[in-house]
C-alpha cells in the first residue's frame, strides 16, 4: 500500500499539511509508504513523475492525495490508473486560474524563483477531466473558507464522490490535523496510535 502525495501550485514537500502526514505514518510505522516528490513546474513533466512513481505499483495499492493543484492532476491520474484519490481543496479549473501567475513568481517555502511559462496553460488543459467516473475512488475535502479556490466547484466536479465540506477553514487546510486519520483511513491506513 503506497500513499502519493502531490502537493500544490508554488508549493513543495514541506508544506503543512505533507509534513503532517509524514509525521503521521512515521508514527504507525509506514513511513516507507509515503512518497512525497518535488513536482516540477512544468505540469506534463509533474504529472508525468507522478505516473511514474504510481505507476512503479499495482493500482489497487496506491492511493493519491492531491492538494490544490496537486488535486487536479491527481484526478486525472485516478482516472487513467484507476487508483484511488484523496482530493484537499482541489483545483478544478487551473488553466482558468493559473493564467495570472504565467511570468516569475516564488515558492512558498523557499525564495527560490521560477517562471511559470504561457506553455503550461496548454499542458494544463491537456489534464481536463471533465466528469468523473467510479465516485466511490475519490474523497474530496473542501473548506467554505478557500479564499483561493470555490469549493461549490469542488463539490460538483466530484458527483456522488464521498465528501467532507468543512465549514469555514481556509486553502491550506489549517486545521488538517482534525482531517488527517479520516484521509489515511480511506487510503487504508488504520490511524491508531502506536502502542
Amino acid at each position: 500500500m503506497i500513499i502519493l502525495y502531490l502537493h500544490g501550485f508554488r508549493s513543495s514537500p514541506q508544506s503543512f499539511k505533507a509534513r503532517l502526514i509524514a509525521e503521521r505514518l512515521q508514527a504507525l510505522g509506514r513511513s516507507a509508504d509515503y512518497i512525497c516528490p518535488q513536482l516540477p513546474v512544468s505540469p506534463y513533466e509533474a504529472v508525468t513523475l507522478a505516473s511514474q512513481l504510481a505507476g512503479r505499483f499495482s493500482p489497487n495499492d496506491v492511493t493519491l492525495i492531491g492538494s490544490s493543484l496537486g488535486g487536479y492532476y491527481a484526478t486525472w491520474l485516478a482516472e487513467q490508473s484507476g487508483c484511488r484519490a484523496a482530493l484537499l481543496n482541489p483545483a478544478v479549473k487551473p488553466p482558468r486560474d493559473l493564467e495570472k501567475y504565467v511570468g516569475v513568481t516564488t515558492s512558498y517555502h523557499s525564495d527560490q524563483p521560477f517562471e511559470f511559462k504561457q506553455e503550461y496553460i496548454d499542458e494544463l488543459r491537456a489534464f481536463a477531466v471533465n466528469r468523473i467516473t467510479r465516485p466511490d475512488r475519490y474523497f474530496l475535502i473542501a473548506a467554505t473558507g478557500d479564499e483561493v479556490l470555490d469549493w461549490h466547484e469542488m463539490v460538483a466536479h466530484y458527483p456522488g464522490a464521498r465528501q467532507r465540506v468543512l465549514d469555514g477553514s481556509d486553502h491550506g487546510l489549517s486545521d488538517f490535523s482534525d482531517h488527517v486519520d479520516e484521509v489515511l483511513s480511506f487510503c487504508g491506513v488504520a490511524a491508531r496510535d502506536p502502542d
